[in-house]
């Protein structure tokens, strides 16, 4: 049986502008599936909109575009997919996989992040309550192709956890996996700090009869303090007139080695040599990268 025909997606968050660490996340998921004649979709996960930012989709959309990326299909805005996710959330109660839970965040302090079970069998009604997912005692692991082998134990290291939040907004780790599955996503490029949401997001594959992906996760930029790249920390968005030297930039962030004579050439022209020469292997094996050492 043939594998299925690459499919990958850049699915950034209007919580703010494109910064250099989103263009390396977007530059990586890009050439590798351009490298292998695959399809390239752009998400929009729109999911939270008291964190979102007034403007930022259509800022997003004119950073990528002036960039020289060009996407498959329409964008898809996750703001669209509720009607879903509140089927599958039903369909998780009904099978007895997922249940109301009242705990406020002062009662999960002192928990260490794992959630202890406390409404698991309380039989609390759906109002006013976020939906849990009900994890098995076991552990999950997968080979990244960038960053290797990973384990995690979800009983021990994460609990049962939120599917929809207790203000009714659905959490990232329910969306993010029926979109990849819908989209039929094949390989997941994306940045490190989403390496520990990856055994979640397994299971619930696993739960909803989807598909595994490919995972491919590249090292996530961070600022001096240890930070990473993001409008919390001020991060400058990206300048449309810099983007030439801000892709190549990216590319050796990426371990790629872009020519000198590639310098004051034209975006599309950059992103062709990038995926003339991509080589995943090349990225470096690490969580992070400082900034200030990518100039």
């Amino acid at each position: 049986m043939n594998a299925p025909a690459y499919v990958g997606r850049f699915a950034p968050t209007p919580s703010g502008y494109l910064h250099f660490g989103s263009l390396v996340a977007a530059l990586a998921s890009y050439l590798d599936a351009r490298a292998v004649g695959g399809r390239w979709l752009l998400r929009m996960e729109d999911l939270d909109p008291p964190r979102e930012m007034p403007g930022a989709q259509d800022a997003i959309l004119h950073a990528l575009e002036s960039y020289g990326f060009e996407w498959d299909g329409e964008l898809v805005r996750q703001s669209e997919r509720h009607d879903r996710y509140a089927e599958v959330i039903d369909r998780l109660i009904e099978r007895g996989l997922a249940y109301a839970c009242t705990c406020s965040r002062k009662q999960l302090e002192g928990h260490g992040g794992v959630y202890p079970g406390t409404c698991r069998d309380a039989g609390h009604d759906r109002h006013d309550a976020a939906i849990r997912l009900r994890v098995p005692d076991r552990e999950y692991a997968f080979v990244d192709r960038v960053q290797g082998e990973f384990h995690q134990h979800l009983g021990r290291d994460v609990g049962d956890f939120v599917i929809r939040r207790r203000d009714g907004l659905y959490a990232y780790q329910l969306a993010v996996v029926l979109d990849d599955g819908w989209q039929g996503v094949t390989d997941v490029v994306r940045g490190a700090d989403l390496l520990d949401s990856t055994p979640r997001q397994l299971y619930l594959q696993e739960v909803l009869g989807l598909p595994h992906p490919r995972y491919l996760h590249v090292p996530l930029i961070i600022q001096p303090d240890g930070h990473k790249l993001g409008k919390s920390y001020r991060s400058p968005p990206l300048a449309a007139d810099q983007a030439s030297p801000l892709l190549l930039r990216a590319l050796r962030a990426l371990g790629q080695q872009p020519p000198a004579d590639l310098e004051g050439s034209l975006p599309g022209a950059v992103l062709a040599w990038g995926i003339a020469h991509w080589d995943a292997t090349r990225i470096p094996r690490s969580r992070t990268l400082a900034e200030a050492q990518l100039r």
